[in-house]
């Protein structure tokens, strides 16, 4: 939580005399545009309302998690190319707090990580007066890659407290068809709050991203990346991330089109992580969509094939920054990779009906070094949006853990959750 420091009379009075003292001296034009670009900017309002109900096998006793998201931002207009963009969260319990998170543990309660707190999401200066070039200073929350898909870089959307950076970044779309974005990372706000213990709260960081999207070819795009982690508080997440990515549509007819992914990264230790890492990272996806005209409007199937190597202890591939949510299963058993690594050979379907979306996907998870199994895992999700603004959601998980003698820790153990949730967002 930032705290606002206390100012002494004398202080805002000096304050105010300066302040009236700079604005004589800009010329009444320039006032006027200043004033503009303040007042004629966006404003953004968002409220999520989620109940979680966890029961995880070990646990004497189920959570019930009541949790309120609510955040207020404004972006102003520009000032010569210059401008600012804030955003307050504050997330709230409602009702009970029968739930553990790290901020507040409860012996025998499943954790849900969604911790009382009210902060600056956002905060961070902007100029955008070169053409085809944007620079921000601040709090800032950083991705490259659709939402909720974010693998290396993301918010933790899921969370009702997001994961955001002190940084600055530029991003460049100056040449044709390109996206290229940097990044300096001095400090990440983690999704635990900041009442949770170090490192959980924050990573002090000297961190850099680099990311080059390319689009020039009408059924692919080309993604290359290198994120070069280094934290001083938690050094055995320090490590430098090198990839390549392609992914694409291939239409066949009006109604059928092929997608297709494919995906290399190398990752090894960086900084001073105490752990020597070589770790691979593959991924390889088929599938088809289809097109319908009546209730069911679309349908995507597709199966994908994802490795998180490891070669035992902390040889593996991690990825600390990632919104992990979105992979290897919603019941977040795999959030970081253990020590034997991870092959997720799963299979998605996603269906838009009735003005809805459904999605259900099946994961067969199993470790890389030894090949022993960890378990199955459904997921399935219904949405439905209303107006535009207003959306609607249920959502469950069932991870069934296989009990074999080299499956141990919490991939042994079952786990099952289900989410009902209602978001406003203007």
């Amino acid at each position: 939580m930032i705290k606002k420091p206390v100012m002494k009379r004398s202080h805002r009075l000096s304050g105010i005399l300066t302040a009236a003292l700079l604005a004589s001296a800009i010329p009444v034009q320039a006032a006027d545009t200043f004033w503009t670009a303040v007042t004629g900017g966006k404003p953004d309002f968002s409220l999520r309302l989620r109940y979680e109900r966890v029961d995880e096998e070990g646990k004497p006793r189920y959570a019930n998690a009541n949790t309120a998201r609510i955040t207020l931002g404004y972006r102003t207009g520009s000032f010569y190319g210059f401008g600012f963009y804030g955003e307050m969260e504050h997330v709230q319990e409602v009702f009970s707090d029968n739930f553990s998170h790290p901020a507040r543990p409860q012996p025998g309660f499943p954790v849900v990580a969604d911790p009382e707190g009210t902060e600056i999401n956002q905060a961070y200066l902007f100029f955008n007066g070169i053409a085809d070039h944007e620079f921000r200073l601040g709090r800032q929350a950083i991705t490259y890659r659709k939402a909720p898909f974010h693998r290396f870089i993301g918010t933790i959307l899921w969370r009702q407290n997001w994961q955001t950076f002190d940084a600055f970044s530029v991003v460049s779309t100056a040449l044709p068809d390109t996206r290229l974005s940097y990044a300096y990372i001095w400090n990440v706000n983690r999704i635990f709050g900041d009442d949770a213990p170090d490192p959980l709260n924050d990573f002090d960081s000297n961190s850099h991203f680099f990311n080059v999207l390319y689009t020039g070819f009408s059924n692919l795009k080309l993604e290359g990346y290198a994120y070069l982690l280094e934290f001083d508080n938690a050094e055995k997440f320090s490590t430098n991330t090198y990839g390549l990515r392609a992914n694409g549509t291939s239409p066949l007819n009006e109604t059928m089109q092929v997608v297709y992914t494919g995906e290399y990264a190398h990752q090894n230790d960086a900084g001073d992580n105490p752990n020597p890492i070589s770790a691979d990272y593959f991924l390889g996806e088929l599938g088809a969509k289809f097109q319908f005209k009546g209730p069911l409007e679309s349908l995507l199937l597709k199966a994908s094939y994802e490795l998180l190597g490891g070669n035992g202890g902390a040889d593996r591939f991690v990825t600390i920054l990632g919104t992990n949510h979105a992979y290897q299963g919603w019941a977040d058993r795999f959030l970081i990779t253990p020590g034997d690594g991870i092959e997720d050979l799963y299979f998605t379907a996603v269906a838009k009906a009735f003005g809805a979306k459904f999605v259900a996907v099946y994961h067969d998870l199993s470790a890389d070094r030894n090949g022993y199994d960890y378990g199955t895992e459904l997921d399935l999700l219904a949405t439905k949006t209303f107006y535009k603004h207003y959306t609607l959601g249920v959502k469950y998980s069932d991870y069934n853990a296989d009990k074999n003698s080299l499956n141990t820790g919490s991939t042994a153990l079952d786990i099952n959750k289900f989410w009902a949730f209602l978001q406003f967002k203007f």
